[in-house]
């Protein structure tokens, strides 16, 4: 299962881990995903979903 936002798409980042003596590997960043129970289209389902939409209210939780 992806790692991805249901709302707004987001998922892993990528980029460089620097150690100190300045060898470059590659590694990824996960967004903070949820799952939790919202209504989408007039019925109750679990879906995963970022903190910032959490936080921002773009979806509306089930009860």
């Amino acid at each position: 299962m992806a790692n991805r936002c249901f709302v707004c798409g987001k998922d892993y980042q990528t980029g460089n881990l620097v150690s100190h003596s300045n060898i470059k590997t590659h590694r990824r960043w996960k967004a903070n995903i949820r799952s939790v129970k919202a209504v989408v289209d007039g019925a109750t389902k679990k879906i995963r979903v970022c903190s910032r939409c959490l936080r921002s209210n773009k979806i509306q939780r089930a009860v």
